[in-house]
């Protein structure tokens, strides 16, 4: 469906053009004087100087030219030259229902589908997903919902931190604690253990405690740099370890991720693209993409409207080691062999700007990409606990995902019980599933660049800009629909008229928003965008919710009307929720 702004234009179009004027002036906004009109063109204070004649007089010439328009109600001209308009109640039913009858709310899908592929979550194995891992998997999750709402072709890679010194570091422990393996028998032939010789629990532990070794004992770091080497250069012993690492920490990732409501596509990481690195650095040295620079290989990146310098992306150490930059652009050369993407899209800590601004210069430069292919860079800011600080557990450690998903569960549990509008049985799901609410929207609610405070008490509370207060509002409605079906009434070919009040008909252009508002946060890669719109529409439901009595209506066709208005505000705050990675229970 086209959106409803565009229909305005259109009607505002026709009349500059029948006044005289260019229609370029035409262009309308949503009134950000809701008690003054709907929607406003400002077109005449633009177009005054290229006609030489006062705005307010432009503003006239027009707004007499919109008295008999199929959507436009009223137009009228004021000082110094605005337009404001009100729409037809009638346009607003009909434009609603044609909403409520298409399964996509009326979204307008891509005329040309790209193939985009969301980098997003970017966890190191062998390690335990921290709340530093909430943000890129929360908002990379959404941006790859809404992208393929809009009819896109999606991949979500998880891009695993799987590959150097950690790896030899983990060996290295083990191997001080387990020498009689046969992973570190260099004689042995025979076929390597199928179970793992560790826990994801005693992986998580044998990490950190070689990483603090290492940086006291310079024979142990030593040890683990060799083991790092023997790795990469295809130890078998080495990489059945390996193999065991992967195994378990993907496995332990896929269950944490799955409780969050957060799937991947595809779960490569930088080992995959270790075997496209040998041939890219042979390219770029033979076609003079790559210098040595004091022994190290660079790309010189620095572009001549730079106002201040960018250093070369540095490919190789002049120990010949490879760097973050070398699997990046191996990773591209991946991508775009196998999947020939026409976006790629990295939800990254902000702080990592320079060095994928680096990256994405260094492959247009060398052709590792194609010119057209857009390269996006979502640098988004830190959570951080009420102190300012990064967010951290009562004992000031970093905190585990999973506690604080189970914190934030505990503290929904709490409040849905003492409301005890929900039956035991049902309280512990209900729980989980608004406690994700409150982490999800209480994260993308902000603009993902800023850094922001992670209150529990605000994220989880019923009221204000939150999460559950949505889920309420959702639950609210359900809860009208149920009655009304429990009274004999059906929900099948209802249709809403034109509105009789302000509440209903603010609700009404509120919900007719949804195809404009998942298009912006699309095109501007801004998940916040909606959570802004579903609050302002739980807003305007519930004041037109307490304003009139829907069930108690005495007319059955306006009782059918409201009923119709309630079930496409439903579908839009869900479809809305899904995007933004979480459901609505039944009751709450």
């Amino acid at each position: 469906m086209e959106k409803i702004i565009s229909l305005i234009e259109k009607e505002m179009e026709e009349a500059f053009e029948k006044a005289g004027y260019d229609k370029s002036y035409a262009k309308v906004t949503l009134s950000n004087r809701p008690d003054l009109c709907e929607y406003q063109c400002n077109g005449a204070m633009a177009g005054a100087k290229a006609y030489r004649k006062a705005p307010i007089a432009i503003a006239q010439d027009v707004a007499a030219n919109l008295s008999a328009k199929s959507c436009i109600k009223e137009a009228e001209a004021v000082k110094p030259g605005f337009i404001n308009i009100r729409l037809k109640e009638s346009f607003a039913a009909d434009y609603l229902n044609e909403m409520n009858e298409d399964e996509a709310l009326g979204l307008t899908k891509a005329d040309a589908p790209k193939m985009i592929i969301v980098d997003y979550g970017g966890p190191n194995v062998a390690k335990p997903l921290h709340v530093g891992h909430l943000r890129s998997a929360i908002i990379g999750e959404s941006l790859k919902r809404v992208a393929r709402a809009m009819g896109h072709k999606v991949l979500g890679d998880i891009h695993l931190g799987d590959w150097g010194y950690q790896m030899g570091l983990i060996i290295t422990e083990l191997r001080c604690r387990q020498p009689e393996l046969p992973y570190f028998d260099d004689s042995f032939e025979g076929e390597y253990p199928e179970e793992a010789p560790f826990t994801i629990s005693e992986l998580e532990e044998m990490y950190p405690a070689a990483s603090s070794r290492a940086k006291e004992d310079e024979d142990y770091r030593e040890q683990a740099l060799n083991a790092t080497c023997l790795l990469q250069n295809g130890h078998r012993g080495y990489t059945a370890v390996w193999n065991h690492i992967m195994a378990v920490s993907v496995a332990d990732l896929k269950k944490n991720y799955e409780s969050l409501g957060v799937s991947f596509d595809l779960w490569k990481g930088e080992a995959d693209a270790q075997r496209y690195i040998p041939d890219m650095l042979k390219r770029l040295k033979e076609e003079g993409h790559a210098r040595v620079d004091d022994g190290a290989l660079v790309i010189d990146v620095q572009e001549e409207t730079d106002t201040k310098e960018v250093p070369p992306c540095m490919i190789q150490k002049s120990d010949g080691a490879s760097l973050y930059g070398t699997t990046d652009l191996a990773t591209l050369v991946q991508r775009e062999q196998d999947y020939h993407p026409d976006e790629i899209i990295y939800v990254v800590d902000k702080r990592q700007e320079l060095h994928f601004e680096q990256v994405f210069r260094a492959a247009k430069k060398a052709g590792i990409v194609r010119e057209e292919m857009k390269l996006y860079f979502l640098g988004f800011g830190t959570m951080n606990g009420k102190d300012g600080k990064p967010f951290k557990t009562r004992e000031g450690g970093v905190m585990r995902l999973e506690s604080l998903i189970a914190d934030i569960g505990e503290e929904m549990y709490k409040k849905i019980t003492d409301n005890r509008t929900v039956s035991e049985e049902n309280a512990a799901r209900t729980a989980q599933i608004v406690g994700m609410s409150a982490i999800k929207y209480g994260d993308l609610s902000n603009q993902a660049s800023k850094d922001y405070v992670f209150d529990v008490d605000r994220f989880t509370s019923f009221e204000g800009n939150t999460g559950p207060y949505i889920l309420y509002t959702i639950v609210r409605i359900k809860s009208i629909l149920n009655k009304y079906r429990e009274n004999g009434g059906s929900l099948e070919g209802i249709k809403m008229e034109g509105a009789r009040s302000e509440s209903e008909k603010a609700l009404m252009l509120e919900a007719a928003k949804y195809n404009e508002v998942i298009q912006a946060a699309f095109e501007d890669l801004a998940p916040h965008k909606i959570c802004a719109y579903i609050y302002d529409l739980a807003n305007v439901f519930n004041r037109f919710y307490h304003e009139t009595k829907i069930l108690a209506e005495e007319d059955g066709v306006r009782k059918k009307s409201y009923i119709a208005l309630l079930v496409l505000t439903k579908k839009v705050l869900e479809a809305s929720i899904v995007l933004l990675g979480f459901e609505a229970p039944e009751r709450m």
